[in-house]
């Protein structure tokens, strides 16, 4: 299973228990509070009424009723009237309360519902026993479905069927003692409603919530994740020989990151002084060799002309161990760059002109012509130093497979074929180039991969002799410090090789 969705998946569970919980703690929490509520002002009422019943009811003579009473008119009053009340969204047109009084022995002497209980013995009610024995008296009571508060017909409630009905009651007291029982009841379904709404918002809350939550662990793993592909891709870029910056990564990501790059660091430092003292090691032998043979010759009387052939010798040997070790050591100065040291706008053939001039005495001893073929005037971003290094490196190469009396064909442009255009539209910017042709032997296509390589050369023409390969290898190291490429083509005869660059100078999009 791939990272990313074991992250979500595991955001998912939490996110989603958590919210299943939380909904199930609120939901089962609502209901009996609004009930608590409910009870809790149905005791005030019942109360405030049993004040309001007890000098009537005190006043009844025994085996009578409250009927006719003037506190019977008021409460049948208050069942009569109209009431029309928007509460928050909720909207009340109907007057709820049940209300019935019983005398001491628990006889209803008063009932407002539908089918009066008037006369019918109550004391075997909860409400009314408990009351009477001095006891907080209540219950719950399903409703009828044919009548709302037949107690005659509720029985015990445990055969009817409907929705629950409140019932509190408060005793009536006269001189400490107990003379009667008030309840009040109210229907259950009359605020069932506003609890349906309030449990339909708190499950949209609850929904909407684990939505946000989702799409937050939905964002969190995609900047998790984008940021460990930034690592790998890094990684991998680094497996291929490529040499980038460690990403900028906040946090113990940042700290890996970092971590790698100096390991990073640390093997190819490693790695590539292991392959340079192999290879330098290799490369110095047939110097030393000849400067050995050179040196022991000497030592003997020769004739001046053997003398001077071989002190001829080991100059020119010492020479070329010379250029082997400052090439070896501008390479490795490369290497352990990222990038140009000092990049500022350079005019590509204001460039190639100083390396021409540098290596004016070459082309009169070789009498070779220098033949433009197209001189742009393009600027590019770059280390003008590393840039004249890379072209005479380039030059110096072509000069020694050049044939005397020949031509060298140089272009400096805006590239416009089919790969460097696309190279142009994957980084959005033009490509530059400088393209050198020579018309020496060539380079046998089977050696085409391993050009630019440290330590791999052909043979120079009329000669055993091989090249180090650092030029080209300097070369190569430059280009790819200015996220450039270094590039062979067959030419009959000769090769023709080209150098290019992205233009990161301003204004210099692929558009312009």
């Amino acid at each position: 299973m791939r990272l990313g969705l074991r992250l979500f998946l595991g955001f998912f569970l939490v996110a989603g228990l958590s919210a299943f919980i939380l909904l199930r703690v609120v939901l089962g929490e609502f209901k009996p509070s609004v009930r608590e509520v409910m009870e809790d002002m149905m005791v005030d009422t019942a109360n405030l009424v049993a004040e309001l019943a007890r000098d009537e009811l005190a006043a009844m003579p025994p085996g009578g009723d409250l009927t006719g009473t003037r506190f019977a008119q008021r409460v049948r009053d208050y069942a009569e009237r109209p009431v029309d009340a928007r509460i928050l969204s909720a909207r009340k047109r109907t007057l709820d309360f049940r209300i019935y009084v019983t005398d001491a022995a628990g006889r209803v002497v008063l009932d407002t519902s539908p089918a009066p209980a008037t006369g019918q013995d109550y004391s075997g009610w909860n409400d009314v026993a408990r009351t009477l024995r001095g006891e907080y008296g209540a219950r719950s009571t399903p409703e009828l479905l044919t009548s709302y508060g037949n107690a005659g017909e509720l029985g015990n409630g445990k055969d009817a069927k409907g929705s629950p009905v409140m019932y509190v009651a408060a005793p009536v007291r006269l001189d400490g003692r107990t003379i009667g029982v008030v309840t009040v009841a109210k229907p259950a379904a009359a605020v069932q409603q506003i609890i349906y709404r309030a449990e339909r918002r708190i499950w949209i809350a609850g929904l909407t919530l684990l939505a946000v939550s989702l799409a937050v662990g939905v964002a969190v793993t995609a900047w998790m994740i984008a940021t460990v592909r930034r690592l790998r891709r890094y990684a991998q870029e680094v497996q291929l020989g490529q040499r980038q910056a460690p990403p900028k990564v906040p946090g113990e990501l940042g700290d890996l990151a970092s971590a790698m790059d100096a390991m990073r660091e640390r093997l190819d430092g490693r790695e590539r002084l292991e392959h340079m003292v192999r290879a330098l090691t290799h490369e110095l032998k047939s110097p030393l060799a000849a400067l050995r043979g050179a040196g022991e010759l000497l030592q003997d009387e020769l004739p001046a002309a053997d003398r001077q052939r071989f002190a001829a010798q080991v100059v020119s040997q010492s020479e070329r161990m010379t250029e082997l070790v400052e090439r070896l050591l501008a390479l490795s100065t490369l290497e352990l760059r990222r990038g140009p040291e000092h990049p500022r706008p350079v005019t590509l053939v204001e460039v190639v002109d100083e390396v021409l001039a540098q290596l004016d005495d070459r082309l009169q001893q070789q009498a070779l012509t220098v033949r433009w073929l197209g001189r742009d005037p393009v600027r590019l971003q770059a280390d003008a130093e590393m840039l004249m290094l890379a072209i005479s490196n380039l030059l110096a190469n072509a000069l020694d497979f050049a044939p005397a009396g020949s031509v060298l064909e140089l272009r400096v442009g805006v590239a416009d074929d089919a790969a460097l255009a696309a190279d142009a539209a994957r980084d959005g910017r033009r490509r530059v180039f400088f393209e050198l042709r020579d018309h020496g032997p060539g380079v046998p296509p089977a050696a085409f991969a391993q050009l630019g390589e440290r330590f791999f050369s052909t043979a120079r023409p009329g000669s055993l002799r091989k090249g180090s390969g650092l030029g080209l290898a300097i070369v190569r190291q430059v280009a790819e410090l200015h996220r450039g490429a270094l590039r062979f083509e067959p030419a009959d005869p000769g090769l023709r090789v080209r150098l290019d660059f992205p233009d990161f100078t301003a204004g210099s999009q692929t558009s312009s």
